[in-house]
């Protein structure tokens, strides 16, 4: 069976020991800061996380970018050129055009590479989220599944990755457009903090406004242990926007509350392409779920 190699991008979260782990290469987004460009790497090269996020504190605006066609091209270009194929899994469409320059890129590869395959999945999902899909496509191609079969399994269950986040505060939301002026400022007077999913359109939705840092934690364990199911390929995920501490805390709470004592529960970072628009204090779980 032909070799292929899997390719995501910035807003998967997936650091380096993930990457090595599960052969999984990346093609990176961008973002601004000052009027100056930064690759949006997951290893935090060139602003450590920490920094990364008090500049956010500090009131820097952070404006992202997505992946050009051209990254694609080369990133496509790396692994055809040894006779690899391909399967590119994309950020939400929703959130980003980035799947658009994958879709290019494989038809022009296409054109060079008759022979070769190449797949482009918008996987309707982002952070952990993806990460998790791209890695659930690692464990099927080290079972010897073929690139078709592989990506037919993702379209298939890609919608049953739950994602349960609520930021700190809505001034993050707001500098990156997500939400009003006027909301920010009464959502903050009153200490509201919104319940966000990925939806099934991809998009980040608010389903619930709950009142108060402790009380939006523990219910987003509550809904955690709601939707979670057993599934061949289930991987737990909380991650956060610099803030260890409260981290480590909440994912003590999902460890006790979570239904299978078995299942290791990972402790991940927001990168910079999500982090930018969510901001510092930010906290998600992921899993699949129902």
């Amino acid at each position: 069976m032909k070799k292929f190699a899997i390719i995501t991008d910035s807003s998967s979260d997936l650091d380096k020991d993930l990457r090595d782990k599960y052969d999984i290469d990346y093609v990176k987004m961008s973002y601004l800061v000052d009027g100056k460009d930064y690759p949006a790497s997951l290893d935090w090269e060139d602003i450590s996380v920490h920094d990364f996020y008090n500049l956010m504190r500090d009131g820097k605006r952070i404006k992202t970018a997505q992946v050009n066609e051209i990254s694609y091209l080369d990133a496509f270009e790396k692994y055809l050129s040894q006779g690899y194929d391909v399967l590119s899994i994309s950020c939400s469409s929703a959130l980003s055009a980035s799947v658009n320059g994958s879709y290019k890129a494989r038809d022009k590869m296409l054109e060079k590479y008759p022979d070769a395959k190449v797949i482009c999945i918008d996987s309707l999902n982002s952070c952990s989220g993806l990460g998790i899909i791209c890695i659930t496509a690692s464990k099927l191609r080290e079972e010897g599944k073929s690139i078709e079969e592989v990506a037919s399994y993702i379209e298939a269950h890609k919608l049953e990755v739950n994602q349960l986040a609520t930021v700190d505060s809505l001034e993050y939301l707001k500098r990156a457009g997500r939400v009003s002026a006027m909301s920010a400022v009464f959502g903050g007077m009153l200490q509201v903090k919104p319940i966000i999913i990925s939806d099934a359109l991809g998009q980040n939705a608010s389903i619930e406004k709950v009142k108060g840092r402790k009380n939006s934690l523990s219910r987003l364990v509550a809904m955690f242990v709601d939707t979670y199911v057993d599934t061949p390929y289930q991987r737990v995920v909380v991650t956060h926007a610099d803030c260890v501490e409260e981290a480590l805390a909440f994912k003590k709470m999902v460890e006790e509350a979570c239904p299978n004592k078995d299942i290791e529960i990972d402790l991940r970072y927001i990168g910079p392409i999500i982090g930018a628009s969510v901001g510092p204090g930010t906290m998600a779980i992921y899993c699949y779920g129902k």
